[in-house]
């Protein structure tokens, strides 16, 4: 699973993908209602790949945290209602799929985006359960 074309842009409220980069910035397309949009070097923008949730160990990356929903949910979409959901709720789930989340650093918001983005990605047919070393293997044979 490849989201290092997976953007995050602060002040937008959807998850795009990269389309094309151009000299000020680049072109995105939001996986929620596939319109596109210019974003600038100024905007913040993180690709999800290097985005990290806190654990009590050490942070474990976003990547993996939304294999762990896709495994529990058996590659569907969460079906309970996450924007009307309290954060009793959203921890209770989020505890069932990284149990060793961090819990003064992890805040109810944080859980809902990475539920909401996790939707958004399985409707988009961006995750799999394939392990980023495979893939970087597979891209050296070609």
């Amino acid at each position: 699973m490849d989201l290092s074309k997976i953007l995050v842009v602060a002040g937008k409220p959807d998850i795009y993908e990269l389309v094309s980069q151009t000299k000020n910035g680049a072109i995105v397309e939001s996986l929620a209602d596939k319109k596109r949009c210019p974003v600038f070097k100024s905007d913040r923008i993180s690709s999800l790949n290097e985005i990290s949730i806190f654990t009590t160990a050490e942070e474990k990356p976003l990547g993996e945290v939304l294999q762990d929903i896709f495994r529990k949910e058996e590659g569907k979409p969460i079906t309970f209602e996450i924007k009307k959901a309290t954060g009793t709720d959203l921890f209770a789930y989020f505890k069932e799929v990284l149990p060793s989340y961090d819990t003064e650093h992890v805040h109810a918001s944080d859980v809902k985006k990475v539920l909401l983005w996790y939707n958004l990605l399985v409707n988009a047919g961006k995750i799999d359960l394939e392990e980023p070393e495979a893939e970087q293997k597979e891209e050296e044979k070609a």
